[in-house]
């Protein structure tokens, strides 16, 4: 016969104490546990929320688009742009440019007139109103160029201005300033406070 003892006895009073507090201890682990689960839900749920708001869905989106604008049949305005996206949610309505556009507008003649380009631009619809940012260039029929970061069109008073740094570059200077306002063509402009001028020698 092998005979042999166990490490306590269940109904040792000591032994159900320490029962006891085990369990107890694993009631309040369980709940810490419980706890912790909860908070990183609402947490995770308060991030969904966050980010649904934060981030606005496109109702129509374009790749690689080419938008042909026309008035009684002649062409007036022609946008490439590699993605175009419409939003039309919230209380504003824009259209956005996130990788830049190229805008051409023609004279009457349908030549080419003057032409736009950034590296990002936005339409507010309710506004006519244009926003290029970011490497802003306007060239205009007569080789005119203008450069600045930020530039405004407003379609409905038909001017195009800017209150950044600007410079614009003719045949025989250039004309560094701030501020800046032209009509739509870029045909009669005018830097507000000038800020220096460079003069270009013909060396022929």
């Amino acid at each position: 016969m092998i005979s042999g003892s166990s490490n306590g006895d269940l109904n040792d009073p000591v032994n159900k104490v320490s029962i006891r507090n085990f369990a107890s201890k694993c009631k309040a682990l369980s709940a810490i546990f419980l706890l912790l689960i909860l908070i990183s839900c609402e947490n995770d749920i308060e991030v969904i929320k966050a980010f649904s708001q934060d981030t606005l869905m496109p109702r129509q989106s374009l790749i690689d688009a080419g938008i042909v604008y026309t008035d009684s049949g002649r062409i007036q305005m022609r946008i490439t742009a590699p993605e175009i996206h419409y939003f039309d949610e919230g209380s504003e309505q824009y259209t956005e440019f996130p990788y830049g556009v190229l805008a051409e507008f023609f004279d009457r003649y349908e030549n080419v007139e003057s032409q736009l380009s950034s590296k990002y631009a936005i339409y507010y619809t309710d506004k006519d109103l244009w926003e290029a940012k970011d490497s802003v260039v306007v060239i205009n029929q007569a080789g005119e160029i203008l450069n600045t970061e930020q530039l405004f069109w407003d379609e409905r008073n038909q001017i195009i201005y800017s209150n950044s740094f600007v410079k614009v570059t003719r045949p025989d200077e250039v004309i560094m300033g701030e501020g800046f306002e032209a009509d739509e063509t870029f045909t009669r402009w005018k830097i507000k406070k000038i800020q220096g001028t460079i003069y270009i020698r013909d060396e022929q």
